[in-house]
């Protein structure tokens, strides 16, 4: 398939590892230095970027997530037919796709004609995320809607529950975006305040990304430029 891989968690981070394992090496891994989360579609336009080649597939990038996908498919990797973002440490439901730099990624390829998929992977509380069960769904998601069709402009929003051991890989579930905000509340310190707001109790809207992953399915979202 000839994959571009990148996310928003650094080309270090075991989500981006764990997913290049999912495709066998088949593709290159262009992916940031450091970790841009929460970047949203940020792009560098005044000023370098730096490419760190680490080997043939391999190219750290001193920019954004879709800094990576822009030098990945005009320059670094041309050839690539699809894009593939993440395994992000962390949800990317309903209204967190405006601020994911995961979901940016491959809406970057989108504008520039190439089919993407984002996955993330929801984390419950404090608990630690097990990378093979994740790229076992990852897997299950990738190889499920390489053959379903997509329209020009638009890509896939991949959320992985959060299983507990023991647990079948479960199915992947076709779904609308929460339309939801995020919990809105903060802590006053003085003049300062700090954001408090607890993901898992957000609002959920019925059969949305949000309720679907968080009972424990693969929630898949198409969404469009």
């Amino acid at each position: 398939m000839a994959f571009l891989i990148t996310n928003d968690d650094g080309i270090d981070a075991p989500g981006i590892q764990a997913l290049w394992a999912v495709v066998e090496g088949d593709g290159a891994i262009v992916a940031p230095q450091q970790q841009y989360s929460g970047c949203g579609h940020t792009v560098t336009a005044n000023g370098p970027i730096r490419v760190d080649e680490r080997s043939p597939q391999h190219y750290a990038i001193s920019g954004t997530p879709a800094d990576c996908v822009r030098l990945g498919l005009k320059h670094l990797y041309p050839g690539a037919r699809m894009v593939l973002s993440g395994i992000n440490a962390g949800g990317n439901l309903g209204s967190d796709v405006y601020m994911s730099g995961t979901v940016a990624a491959v809406r970057e390829a989108a504008l520039l004609g190439i089919p993407g998929i984002a996955i993330s992977h929801y984390k419950r509380g404090q608990l630690q995320i097990d990378w093979e069960i994740a790229a076992r769904m990852a897997a299950r998601a990738i190889a499920e809607l390489i053959s379903c069709p997509l329209p020009s402009g638009s890509y896939w929003n991949v959320n992985l529950p959060h299983l507990q051991p023991g647990e079948t890989i479960p199915e992947l579930v076709f779904c609308p975006p929460c339309k939801q905000p995020l919990p809105v509340s903060y802590r006053v310190e003085g003049n300062e305040y700090h954001y408090n707001g607890r993901y898992a109790e957000r609002v959920r809207d019925a059969g949305a990304d949000t309720e679907v992953c968080f009972n424990g399915k693969i929630a898949v979202t198409q969404l469009s430029v």
